[in-house]
């Protein structure tokens, strides 16, 4: 698909209407320049078009469904938003509800303790796990041009984190529905673009913080404002 060369590209984090005055929201709602629901009409006929795939559609009407169940008193009006459900719930109840029984478990060294209880909670929930960490293979890092002094501890042999190879072993053992977790960034990625099963995350790498991202995102105007100068 061709890019779109001109300056009205979508900028939904930078609309300033609030919530219920968004066209995207509501029909009487209001566009911002660049507005992908105004302005992409053709594309939204090109995404409309692949829900009439069954298995897409029924994918996306499972995690719609998913979605709701993780409120409660939906019926109330006024709504007052009440989560009841955490990441790791939501993610083997939508595996349930799509029928999946063998799933991939894709994760880093530095949450090794946090995949065996994972793995075992998936378990404990009638799945067949498979689980590969990323060091996988032992494929040493000067393989893809790694210099000694780019090392996480430069002066011990180190092997790589291999994505790819967690990626394709998935693939071999047919898992339905992967999970990742604590994979560093870019890692991610290249899992992404080579696992064959749809892929969920259950928690992604901040070493800082605990392996909770939004944290820094949450504290930009105060503690972490460094990360806009």
């Amino acid at each position: 698909m061709e890019r779109n060369k001109t300056n009205s590209h979508a900028r939904c984090a930078s609309c300033e209407n609030d919530l219920i005055s968004k066209i995207c929201i509501s029909e009487a709602g209001k566009a911002t320049k660049g507005c992908p629901t105004v302005n992409q009409k053709a594309v939204l006929e090109e995404s409309i078009a692949a829900y009439e795939i069954p298995e897409i559609c029924e994918f996306a009407r499972q995690a719609s469904i998913q979605e709701g169940e993780c409120y409660e008193n939906r019926k109330e009006n006024p709504f007052v938003l009440e989560p009841t459900k955490t990441r790791i719930v939501e993610i083997y109840e939508f595996a349930r509800k799509m029928g999946y029984q063998r799933l991939g478990l894709a994760f880093c060294i530095g949450l090794v303790k946090e995949a065996r209880v994972v793995e075992r909670i998936l378990t404990h929930h009638g799945f067949e796990v498979v689980s590969v960490m990323c060091k996988a293979g032992r494929v040493m890092k000067d393989k893809i041009g790694i210099k000694d002094e780019e090392k996480v501890m430069p002066g011990i042999p180190e092997a790589m984190c291999n994505p790819i190879f967690q990626a394709k072993i998935l693939n071999r053992e047919k898992t339905e529905f992967n999970i990742l977790l604590g994979l560093c960034v870019g890692h991610d990625s290249l899992f992404f673009k080579y696992a064959d099963a749809y892929t969920t995350v259950l928690a992604v790498k901040d070493r800082v913080t605990g392996h909770n991202p939004l944290a820094a995102v949450y504290l930009t105007d105060s503690y972490y404002h460094k990360i806009l100068r």
